[in-house]
């Protein structure tokens, strides 16, 4: 590539930094996104890219339509998380309670960096192009409400990514297989009778028998599972809000897990229910659980996942690929949604470049790394089939 493509790519790039942390002053939360979606739909117009609403503050802008080769979509996420920002950039959210905590704005970003770059190429695609801009990853299943809506329609090949602090900046994970967990969530209310605390014996407690279910959750990964499948459950949160004298009639239990196979995502549903049950039963207590399913893991498909390897490489040197890295990550992402319809591959990219950005997603003091926008934009852009900078 010459220097005028060079400062033409280095543009992009800087353009695509103004708008991630023009993002970042205004999050927004899942299905919540209108002026997220306003102001990607207006990048859209400007750059000539046609696109349409999907899932109501999804877009998807599109890319030589008429071409006959195979259809690529690539994805980010817009939402933000109910999170005070403490990270002190100068482009701190500028609404209280609210903030970019997981860098989807940062993805954002990027896909308009590729888009922009995409389209100046447009001509030379082989296929047409999906730019997916997805509301509502983070728990409010976005990526199904997309498909639902047709944003797959055509598509032979999709790809995103997620970039993550606790990987060195220059490494990235893309295996053959699960790259992220499946995950879920329960709610237990334990139902016992209060009364005064001097004389327990008259009454069923509900806050030992909660303790009591605690223990026994906690025991279920290490004594009923088989080891050879990755799977995390922790309890997080226990109320049992009372007076000092006084034992309440009532507990709630609440918590988590994650699953690197989502074969066993019913199984230990159901032991949850038999051990919370079966432990209120033996301390005289009732409980009713509710499980929450969730998103399935995130699992690559190994043609996609190996392409997306080889454009890494390319972008980022043949040291990219971290290779010791166990996995799959326990942390959920609902992309998964996609790879159960159409062939595809997401990828973790590393963050953390000594200059600030080892904070973990959902930290208050995260903050997006802007170095990441320019590689990562590069790698979808051959990845959709357009040349690319040197």
């Amino acid at each position: 590539m010459n220097e005028m493509t060079n400062a033409a790519w280095n543009a992009v790039t800087a353009e695509a930094v103004d708008f991630r942390r023009a993002l970042h002053r205004e999050p927004e939360l899942a299905w919540q996104e209108e002026d997220t979606a306003a102001a990607i739909r207006q990048k859209l117009d400007e750059l000539g890219i046609s696109w349409r609403v999907c899932a109501g503050t999804g877009t998807v802008g599109t890319l030589a339509a008429a071409r006959s080769g195979r259809h690529v979509a690539l994805r980010a996420d817009i939402d933000a998380l109910p999170i005070q920002e403490e990270s002190g950039a100068a482009w701190t959210s500028s609404r209280p309670g609210f903030m970019h905590a997981c860098g989807h704005d940062g993805h954002a970003a990027t896909l308009f960096a590729a888009a922009t770059w995409l389209k100046r190429h447009e001509d030379s695609l082989p296929g047409p192009v999906s730019l997916l801009f997805q509301p509502a990853e983070e728990g409010g299943h976005g990526a199904k409400r997309m498909i639902e809506d047709g944003a797959l329609e055509g598509v032979g090949a999709i790809f995103g990514w997620h970039n993550w602090p606790a990987i060195p900046y220059g490494k990235a994970v893309c295996p053959d297989g699960a790259v992220m967990a499946g995950n879920g969530s329960f709610e237990i209310e334990v139902k016992g009778q209060g009364g005064h605390s001097s004389q327990p014996e008259a009454c069923r407690d509900p806050v030992l028998a909660g303790s009591a279910i605690v223990v026994a959750l906690q025991q279920l990964v290490s004594r009923r599972l088989s080891p050879q499948y990755a799977t995390v459950l922790s309890v997080t949160s226990f109320e049992a809000p009372s007076a000092l004298t006084v034992i309440p009639d009532t507990a709630w239990l609440k918590g988590s897990f994650r699953l690197g196979n989502s074969g066993t995502r019913q199984p230990l549903s159901d032991l949850i229910v038999e051990v919370a049950e079966s432990t209120a039963k033996a301390h005289g207590v009732e409980c009713e659980v509710t499980i929450h399913p969730r998103y399935d893991a995130t699992i690559n498909h190994p043609e996609e996942a190996t392409e997306y390897r080889q454009a890494l490489v390319a972008e980022l040197g043949d040291a990219v690929i971290d290779r010791d890295l166990p996995l799959p990550i326990m942390a959920s992402e609902d992309f998964s949604y996609y790879l159960k319809e159409v062939p595809g591959a997401f990828a973790l990219i590393g963050a953390d470049d000594g200059k600030g950005h080892h904070h973990p997603c959902h930290s208050p003091m995260y903050d997006f790394n802007d170095r990441l926008i320019a590689p990562v934009a590069a790698v979808f852009a051959r990845l959709a089939g357009a040349p690319v900078p040197a």
